[in-house]
C-alpha cells in the first residue's frame, strides 16, 4: 500500500503494510527522534504532531496519516532546543528517552492554551511517563519556559 504525507514540510512517499503503525513507518524512514515506548498510547514517547494536533504514533495506523501533515521534533528544532534547555535547566533531563513526546506535547499545549494554569499543564503532562525524574521538576521547567515566551512576546 502506498501513502503520502508531508512529513516537516517536506512531501513524502511510503510502501507501507495495511498494519502497520506511524511509529514503525516514521522510525524505518529515520525519524529516529520517535520513540517507541509502550505501543498501547500511554507512556508519551512517540508523540508526534498531525496537522499540527499531538497524537500517539503507536497507536495511529500509518494508512490513517495518509494525505496529512505530520511534525516530528526534527521540524521544530529550534523551538524543541528552548523547551529542552528549560528542562535541563531544572535537572529534569537524565536518561532523555521520555523528552521527545514531552517536548512535542508542551508545544501543542503552548499552541492550544494561552495561559495555562498549574492545572491544565499536569492535564497535558498526564500523557508522558517519566520513570526518572518524577513530574514537580517537569512542571517547574515548563513554568518558566512559558512564563520567559511571554516575556519575549511582550517585547
Amino acid at each position: 500500500m502506498r501513502i503520502e504525507m508531508k512529513i516537516n514540510g517536506v512531501k513524502k512517499y511510503f510502501d507501507i503494510s495495511p498494519d502497520e503503525y506511524l511509529v514503525d513507518t516514521l522510525r524505518n524512514n529515520g525519524y529516529t527522534s520517535v520513540k517507541r515506548g509502550c505501543d498501547t498510547g500511554i507512556c508519551g514517547c512517540c508523540t508526534v504532531h498531525m496537522d499540527g494536533r499531538a497524537i500517539l504514533s503507536c497507536i495511529m495506523l500509518s494508512a490513517k496519516a495518509h494525505g496529512h501533515e505530520i511534525t516530528t521534533i526534527e521540524g521544530v528544532r529550534e523551538k524543541a532546543r528552548k523547551v529542552g534547555q528549560f528542562l535541563v535547566d531544572e535537572g529534569v533531563e537524565q536518561c532523555g528517552y521520555c523528552s521527545t513526546g514531552l517536548i512535542m506535547n508542551i508545544l501543542y499545549m503552548e499552541k492550544a492554551i494561552k495561559e495555562p494554569t498549574d492545572k491544565e499543564i499536569l492535564h497535558y503532562l498526564n500523557g508522558n511517563l517519566c520513570r526518572c525524574t518524577g513530574y514537580t521538576g517537569q512542571l517547574r521547567a515548563i513554568k518558566k519556559y512559558l512564563e520567559a515566551k511571554n516575556y519575549e512576546n511582550r517585547k
